[in-house]
């Protein structure tokens, strides 16, 4: 068997301990250290999740993301909890396919419009992949195809 030597100072409890019951604490421990005499603010995560709010600018962080269309990329700018559907907006702007015309794939599953891209664990500089709907393309292709004349020479051999 072996002895491991361990101070009885930390063990004990901190002053800290202290503040906490001061401050209405009792609900998980730590959650009124460093709150002073305030109350602690809550805030609720578009997931549904009741959170102690962030102190900090105030404002929504900014992530860089970049969309690859296969043979180009983008570079897009765009807050990081906002949803698939505002990121589709934005890149409607840049490539010229409307939104319902786009699907967005990223570690490689198709998301939702409503997904937000911080819940499903989009960072600064992730890449994310854009296609073009091929449903919506084939029906493009067919009407284009409706549309174009038949010329009226025909085209001869000559032997």
């Amino acid at each position: 068997m072996i002895k491991l030597r361990y101070s009885k100072r930390l063990f004990k409890r901190s002053p800290s301990s202290k503040q906490v019951a001061a401050c209405g604490g009792g609900n998980g421990g730590a959650a009124g250290v460093g709150a002073g005499a305030g109350e602690i603010e809550w805030e609720v995560r578009p997931g549904g999740m009741l959170v102690q709010k962030r102190d900090g600018k105030g404002g929504e962080e900014v992530i860089v993301v970049r969309v690859s269309t296969g043979f180009s990329w983008h570079d897009v700018s765009i807050g990081a909890t906002s949803t698939f559907g505002e990121l589709k907006l934005m890149l409607s702007m840049v490539t010229g396919l409307e939104p319902r015309e786009q699907r967005l794939l990223f570690k490689g599953k198709e998301r939702e419009d409503t997904d937000h891209l911080h819940m499903v664990g989009v960072r600064d500089k992730d890449k994310v992949l854009l296609l073009e709907d091929p449903a919506l393309k084939d029906m493009k292709l067919r009407a284009l195809a409706a549309r174009v004349v038949p010329s009226p020479c025909q085209p001869f051999i000559q032997v």
